[in-house]
């Protein structure tokens, strides 16, 4: 049978003038009827919320307990009073909520079964009852106050002690570990005032820069410590970066500090007696409860051991680059100044058997003196190789005896003779009243006859060469001038270096290890070499070594 058999007029008058929700609906929860007064209360209008579902009128979260509750309450239907009604919170269609009391009733129709619920929005009761809660909360505190004030009090000093017993005892602990960590720390730690000037100052600090703490607080800078030149140039860096003029003091640890990234960088560190180490600085901002800057911090630590290792490592890496760029330097060398002697034994001992008749001795003469040439120029050459060696290997030292010089010039004149070319001649003389030094013979022969053969091999024929030793007191001068080629003024520099030859002689045998030999033993004998030369004119060599026997 249809609902509508209940629609008479006083059921209407009843029904939708009653000061309160009244809700029918059907087994499956479906609404039927709803008066003015539930419509007014939900915000819906008239029969908008028939044929809904009566889980639209409860917030979401309490859904699906509810539709557990509504089949329960249908499979045993029973009558609830106001009284003993159900408070629950009432979903209104603007999506706001209230609080409600709802009781149900139940009926049937033929075969159909409705639920009857009454709807009450108790919003004003609830905020009468929590008024009336509070007040007397209020009213139980006030009257629990006078009686329980000393206990709550005595209670509250104890607990308030034993947080301070707490705190005391965990700043006790964190004190006793900032201690170890400022006495025994090996890093140089310091603070500062947002102007550089000291206030605190470690013992590792007093014991690396030399300074006591009474010597430094409020009266030093922390750029004291600091190289002037390192701090221009690293104001000078900064400035560049950072698009701003920085000054070259402590700015540029206030610059520093403030950005992001990491600011450990490296310095050179004077200490009191005017020494300098190197140390890793790395300074950060110290702040107060504001978040405002208060101080500085500066944790130092030695890193000296650190860049010796890098310096002795890039030396041995340069050291190695160098030998291999003389590796091959020295085969380049090797395979031209060997292969033109060898040539000329080769042909030349090729040609002696071809003179077999007595008249053609001269020309077995000549090409002998040309094999004899090649030899002693192969010899010397071998004789550089094994000169350099040693050199580089630190097994030579110079082993000084008395000796007359006169005598030693004058054989090894004879002993380059065979050297000299058509028309040339060494002319020596010695100045002195004595001819007696004490020098090592042994090197002194081979820088002279370095010397000799180079002016023999740069001068022209039909010229004299020059050899002079000088006897001063306490010292032995030495020269050798030519009259040859002369030396280009931008080749002076590297005269003395390994393989260097001259730009004006390339097209002249030689292996550019002759003047580095001369240096060399010269600097063994603590002898000081000097250089003089015009394109042109020729050029003149002066040593001076140190004669005293003591």
């Amino acid at each position: 049978m249809p609902f509508t058999t209940l629609n008479d007029d006083s059921f209407h008058a009843l029904f939708n003038y009653a000061s309160i929700g009244i809700l029918i609906t059907n087994a499956a929860g479906e609404i039927q009827m709803a008066n003015k007064y539930i419509e007014q209360q939900f915000g819906y209008g008239e029969d908008e919320l028939i044929g809904k579902k009566v889980e639209i009128l409860i917030p979401p979260r309490y859904t699906e307990r509810h539709i557990k509750h509504r089949s329960n309450f249908s499979s045993n239907p029973h009558s609830r009073p106001m009284g003993l009604g159900m408070e629950l919170s009432g979903l209104k269609k603007d999506g706001s909520e209230f609080p409600v009391e709802v009781s149900l009733g139940h009926y049937k129709i033929e075969a159909d079964s409705y639920s009857l619920a009454f709807i009450n929005d108790i919003t004003q009761r609830k905020e009468t009852e929590h008024a009336i809660i509070q007040l007397n909360a209020h009213l139980e505190e006030k009257v629990k106050e006078g009686s329980q004030s000393l206990a709550i009090t005595v209670e509250q000093l104890g607990n308030q002690i034993k947080v301070t017993e707490r705190k005391d005892a965990e700043l006790e602990r964190v004190n006793a570990f900032l201690n170890n960590i400022w006495n025994h720390a090996g890093a140089i730690i310091f603070v500062t005032d947002n102007d550089g000037m000291l206030q605190f100052f470690n013992p590792a600090a007093e014991k690396w820069l030399g300074f006591s703490s009474s010597e430094v607080i409020g009266k030093m800078n922390v750029t004291a410590f600091h190289l002037p030149d390192e701090l221009d140039k690293r104001a000078g860096e900064l400035s560049q970066t950072s698009g701003k003029t920085i000054a070259p003091g402590f700015e540029i640890f206030t610059t520093v500090s403030a950005l992001d990234s990491d600011n450990n960088l490296e310095w050179h560190y004077k200490r009191k007696d005017g020494s300098v180490f190197f140390v890793s600085l790395n300074i950060s901002q110290l702040k107060d409860t504001h978040g405002y800057v208060s101080g500085y911090l500066g944790i130092a630590i030695d890193i000296s051991e650190k860049k010796k290792a890098d310096i002795e490592l890039r030396a041995a890496l340069e050291k190695e680059k160098e030998l291999n760029e003389l590796k091959s330097r020295f085969v380049s060398m090797a395979s031209h100044e060997f292969r033109t002697p060898l040539s000329a034994v080769l042909s030349s001992a090729y040609l002696l058997s071809r003179y077999a008749k007595t008249e053609e001795q001269p020309q077995r003469e000549k090409h002998i003196q040309r094999i004899v040439s090649s030899v002693t120029s192969l010899t010397e050459i071998l004789n550089d190789f094994l000169s350099v060696g040693k050199i580089e290997e630190g097994n030579i030292s110079a082993n000084s005896r008395e000796y007359d010089v006169s005598a030693q010039m004058n054989e090894i004149v004879a002993e380059v003779h065979h050297l000299l070319k058509a028309g040339q001649a060494i002319s020596y003389n010695h100045i002195g009243k004595t001819d007696t030094v004490f020098l090592d013979a042994s090197m002194m022969k081979h820088i002279v006859v370095n010397l000799l053969s180079n002016a023999i091999k740069f001068s022209n024929e039909q010229t004299v060469i020059d050899l002079v030793t000088e006897r001063k007191p306490g010292k032995l001068i030495l020269t050798v001038q030519d009259r040859g080629l002369g030396i280009p003024p931008e080749d002076i520099d590297n005269l003395f270096k390994r393989f260097f030859r001259s730009s004006n002689v390339t097209n002249i045998q030689g292996t550019g290890l002759g003047l580095h030999i001369v240096s060399k033993y010269a600097e063994l004998m603590s002898a000081k070499i000097a250089c003089e030369s015009k394109l042109g004119e020729g050029t003149k060599f002066t040593i001076t070594f140190p004669n005293n026997k003591s």
